[in-house]
Order: structure tokens, then C-alpha cells, then sequence
């Protein structure tokens, strides 16, 4: 018994590195993971014209919890504001399988806008099309649909959805 106490208190300082080294992270650690499908908002309770990602529950505090980065093609830009939900679901109607999104984080003063997007200039607004969760897909996607041909000055960008908690 006394060389197994022995043994543990050798073993703390190695463990206590270990730990420094390789942190343990719980599920709501993580980045939420995306659901690109163009249904998932009415599933999850996010906006229509919001991009889908699981949500912490440990129910902690924060000023905001990002999704996992995802590639999205930026199909339109514009002044800050400018596109209506009409805009999105007509671009939607094109893309069955794959959500079509757009920032309106802080255009409207009666209506709570809590996500906004990484790598985007925050002075315009855009509407988007989910690509998938890495480069390869989202260039097949690209080409496969010809967003060159159909959205002239489409392109292809690494983001992250962003819940800022009010």
C-alpha cells in the first residue's frame, strides 16, 4: 500500500503535464458541428436564413460559441442590409441539398439577430450556399453547379458560424 501512494505521487507531476499538454475538452468544448441541409434551421430552432450548428448545453456563460469551420461559396454581395429573405429563398429554390444563408446580424432593431459569420467584411451583407466541410468538397461544388457561370464573382470561403449570446 505504501508503494502504491509512493508510485501516485511520482506519477502527479507526469500527469499534471499530460494534462497541460493534451487538455481533456468535453462535448461543449467544441466547435458545433454544421448541418448544411436546407432544412435544418426548422429543426434546430435557428432563423431560416440562419446556418444550422449544434449548441453548447452546459449552460455556462459565454460572449459567443462558434461552429466548426466549414466552407461556404459566396454567391452575392452588397451594402450592409440590403438582401430580404425573399432574395435567399429564391436562390434556395436552386439548391435542394445544400442550405442557402445570408448575415443579417444587427439589421433589424425590432427582430434579435444573434449569429454572424468569421471572414466576411462586416461593412457588406452576402448570401451564401453551404459547400461542405472541407476545400476538396466545396471546389467540387463550385464546379459541379458552374457557380462561376450562374453568380458571376462567386467565391469559394473558409467560415464559421458565430452565436453571440445577448
Amino acid at each position: 500500500m505504501l508503494l502504491q501512494a509512493f508510485n501516485r505521487l511520482l506519477m502527479l507531476p507526469f500527469s499534471l503535464a499530460l494534462a497541460l499538454v493534451f487538455p481533456v475538452y468535453g462535448s461543449d468544448d467544441l466547435p458545433g458541428q454544421v448541418d448544411g441541409s436546407p432544412d435544418a434551421s426548422d429543426q434546430s430552432g435557428f432563423k431560416p436564413h440562419e446556418l444550422s450548428f449544434s449548441l453548447p448545453t452546459d449552460g455556462l456563460a459565454r460572449a459567443e460559441f462558434r461552429s466548426e469551420a466549414f466552407y461556404a461559396v459566396i454567391l452575392k454581395s452588397a451594402s450592409r442590409c440590403a438582401f430580404k429573405e425573399r432574395d435567399r429563398l429564391e436562390i434556395q429554390q436552386l439548391f435542394l441539398k445544400n442550405k442557402v444563408f445570408m448575415d443579417r446580424f444587427g439589421c433589424d432593431d425590432d427582430v434579435e439577430e444573434n449569429i454572424t459569420y468569421s471572414n466576411v467584411n462586416p461593412d457588406f451583407s452576402f448570401i451564401a450556399v453551404y459547400a461542405g466541410i472541407d476545400n476538396a468538397t466545396a471546389n467540387a461544388f463550385f464546379d459541379d453547379q458552374s457557380l462561376g457561370k450562374k453568380f458571376p464573382g462567386a467565391n469559394i470561403r473558409k467560415m464559421q458560424a458565430i452565436l453571440v449570446f445577448p
